[in-house]
């Protein structure tokens, strides 16, 4: 004979919460006069209550039954709210066991009912669950415990509960007629998913068996329910309070059995059902290896039932299945005494996520034991815990191998900003958030960084990362990378950094070049801001490489054409050019073309008239328009005259005479006085330019007589000399 126990067998949370306190509670107050009650059966399973009796605790129906100063015991079903009012008149100390599956439906109802809706529970009217909830809405609630019942609602703006322990196939029937109806409605499926896991497992069970035990108090709800399903999916269904109760001769014609409890049903009377099961199967066999098996069968079943019975220690990563979702905590079901709660907060640090998106019911679920009791009765449980354990030894080995992780920024604290990598939060100093000065930490709010790992301590839970230390690192391969990536005469993108007399440096990708200042453009310029901006991009040529001193020789002419090369083809002899003035000699100005290409004006192409000095003809930086006379490729030279882009002057014609003299004069003039005669001959022409009575004739007469008396003079004078 085999035997299979279908899972979720026996008591349920809130029935273990009720025993719990209720045995508490007799602790509490052993030697004392106090009397103690259970308002009400405190579970419908009669060995229960008769055990309870023998400890003391009484069973009543009324707080008129009760003395003052007593204490009462609620139930896992819940009570009326008007009951926690009559206590406290009659000064009765109340323990409310109520499950908190049940405390919900309550507050759900309450809550409804104070919004003007009208409240329908689907339950069974008589049940003290339902009297229970519907005495939060002052009774005024409507009970539907069929689909018949459910035909007959007519009212709108409604709310639906339900008790916690009817079927879901109570629930799709009536709901599938008040849809039908297309009333306001607010729905609320409040059955506890632990008794429709219980139903589920029992059809399971029921239908690979070839007889059904199921074991429970008559007067159980939930276990009356799980005898229909049984009997529906296996006609050999027994429903027994006790061991006393199993027709064992009947057994004997089955191979294989099932058995399923109620949950009201300890596991005590579970385990004598199994136990006299067990000795029943091979009663009167004499092949040892049967007996053995029988043995091994006993023994499995009663280690599974005892593993059940175990509670997990603090710290302790358990796996369960979740048997409830709501939109601030997940129950799961651990196969053990009591159900684990893991908060909203202990799954997510987003408070937008929903949970009800994030998992359903049935799905299996691993977490850490943070306490074995969270107040209520409960197991505290934490998914960010254990995934933390993870983070942490994923982090530990991230430090040892020195990689690079991303974090992201979370807020600022004293000296700098916390960071999180997954569920842990790390400290981030302000010196090691950048490789530059940082005025405010706030721009890095939000921000995902990668980071190296610099200390880590698992015991004082503490972790520093460094921003700067990846920017340096990653800073020092790139400069790596470009020491053997440049050449001698590539062209490469550099930004300026900054400036200096000499020149300006430029980064290149990690490494400062020199811009020396005659290699920034053809022509002359006094600094580099005079062509250059800071963080300016530009393109540079290298002109030399020296990895191992790390310098880097740059040209930014280099990058143009030389001007002397394309003179040819962009100047020719007789064009007129605009010019700016750079350089002002005795002996004329020179005049910019174009960067790194200047012209020379003598002093005699400045002006039609006679000029003392260039510097009172034109001045540094001023523009003119000249005349290209002559080009010399060869040596780099072009003659300009501003003279032929004026208008002649009229009296032109006096001062050709004048020339012409004073040429006549000087021929036989000595090399020596040849200069004072020509100054002389000058002044005498700006003399006779200013006389209108003259003709140009007597002018030149004139001029030369002066000329020629000058000449005369020295002559004389160098005899007295000899």
């Amino acid at each position: 004979m085999d035997i299979i126990v279908a899972e979720n067998s026996g008591f349920c949370f809130g029935v273990k919460e009720a025993i719990k306190k209720t045995q508490e509670t007799i602790k509490e107050n052993e030697g004392k006069s106090i009397r103690i009650y259970t308002y009400g059966p405190l579970i419908h399973n009669a060995q229960v209550t008769q055990e309870l009796e023998k400890q003391g605790v009484r069973c009543v129906d009324s707080l008129e039954d009760i003395q003052e100063g007593s204490i009462v015991i609620v139930r896992s079903h819940g009570v009326q709210k008007s009951f926690y009012q009559q206590a406290e008149q009659k000064k009765i100390k109340v323990v409310d066991a109520t499950c908190r599956h049940v405390r919900k439906i309550q507050e759900t109802a309450r809550q409804n009912y104070e919004k003007g809706k009208k409240v329908i529970i689907i339950g069974n009217k008589n049940h003290p669950e339902v009297t229970g909830i519907n005495g939060w809405c002052d009774n005024s609630a409507t009970i539907i415990e069929n689909k018949e019942d459910a035909k007959a609602i007519s009212s709108d703006n409604i709310c639906i509960v339900a008790q916690t322990t009817i079927t879901k196939s109570l629930w799709d029937d009536v709901m599938s007629i008040l849809d039908h109806k297309a009333l306001n409605m607010d729905k609320y499926n409040t059955i506890c998913f632990a008794t429709e896991k219980r139903q589920k497992s029992c059809e399971k069970t029921a239908k690979q068996v070839d007889a059904m035990i199921i074991i429970g108090g008559k007067h159980s709800s939930n276990t009356q329910k799980l005898y229909a399903i049984s009997k529906k999916f296996c006609k050999n269904s027994y429903f027994i309070e006790t061991k006393d109760d199993l027709p064992l001769n009947d057994f004997k014609k089955y191979n294989k059995i099932g058995i399923a409890a109620g949950a009201s049903t300890p596991e005590w009377i579970i385990k004598e059902v199994i136990t006299v099961m067990s000795e029943t199967s091979f009663h009167g066999e004499t092949e040892t290896t049967k007996e053995s098996d029988s043995e091994n069968q006993m023994y499995d079943l009663m280690d599974e039932i005892e593993k059940s019975l175990r509670i997990p220690g603090r710290g302790e990563i358990v796996k369960g299945t979740i048997i409830q979702v709501s939109d601030s905590e997940i129950v799961v079901n651990l196969g053990c005494k009591k159900d684990g709660i893991i908060p909203k907060e202990e799954i997510t640090t987003n408070s937008e996520a929903s949970l009800t998106s994030m998992y359903n019911y049935g799905d299996e679920i691993e977490a850490q034991v943070l306490k074995t009791d969270d107040g209520e009765g409960n197991l505290l449980l934490s998914k960010k815990k254990l995934e933390a354990n993870e983070h942490w030894n994923e982090i530990s080995q991230l430090y040892r191998d020195k990689s690079t992780i991303e974090v992201k920024v979370k807020n600022k604290v004293r000296g700098g900003v916390i960071a999180a990598y997954k569920e842990i939060s790390g400290f981030i100093p302000i010196s090691q958030l950048s490789d530059r000065y940082i005025e405010n930490v706030n721009e890095f709010i939000g921000k995902v960084l990668p980071v190296k790992v610099t200390q880590l301590d698992k015991k004082k839970n503490k972790i520093i990362f460094s921003h700067r230390t990846y920017l340096d690192e990653e800073k020092a391969r790139n400069v790596e990378k470009i020491w053997n990536s440049i050449s001698v005469g590539d062209i490469v993108e550099g930004k300026v950094m900054r400036f200096t007399d000499y020149g300006a440096f430029v980064d290149i990708g990690g490494i400062d070049g020199l811009l020396h200042i005659s290699e920034i453009s053809w022509g002359k310029i006094s600094h580099p801001s005079d062509v250059l901006k800071i963080g300016e991009t530009i393109n540079v040529k290298i002109l030399s490489v020296d990895k191992e001193n790390e310098k880097v020789s740059l040209g930014l002419k280099q990058t143009t054409a030389e001007p002397w090369e394309q003179v040819d083809s962009k100047y020719h002899v007789g064009e007129i050019i605009d010019g700016k003035v750079v350089q002002i000699k005795e002996y004329g100005v020179f005049v910019e073309i174009e960067p790194g290409m200047d012209g020379l004006v003598h002093i005699s192409e400045m002006a039609h008239k006679h000029v003392a000095s260039p510097a009172s003809e034109v001045q540094i930086g001023e523009i003119v328009k000249a005349q290209i006379l002559d080009i010399d490729k060869e040596n780099k030279r072009i003659s300009l005259s501003i003279k032929e882009t004026l208008e002649k002057p009229e009296n032109d014609d006096l001062q050709e005479k004048v020339i012409e003299k004073v040429q006549e004069a000087t021929e036989g003039a000595a090399g020596a006085v040849k200069e004072e005669v020509q100054i002389a001959a000058e002044d005498s022409i700006d003399e006779a330019k200013n006389e209108e009575v003259r003709t140009a004739e007597d002018a030149a007469e004139t001029v030369k007589a002066e000329v020629q008396e000058a000449a005369e003079e020295n002559n004389e004078t160098e005899e007295e000399q000899d």
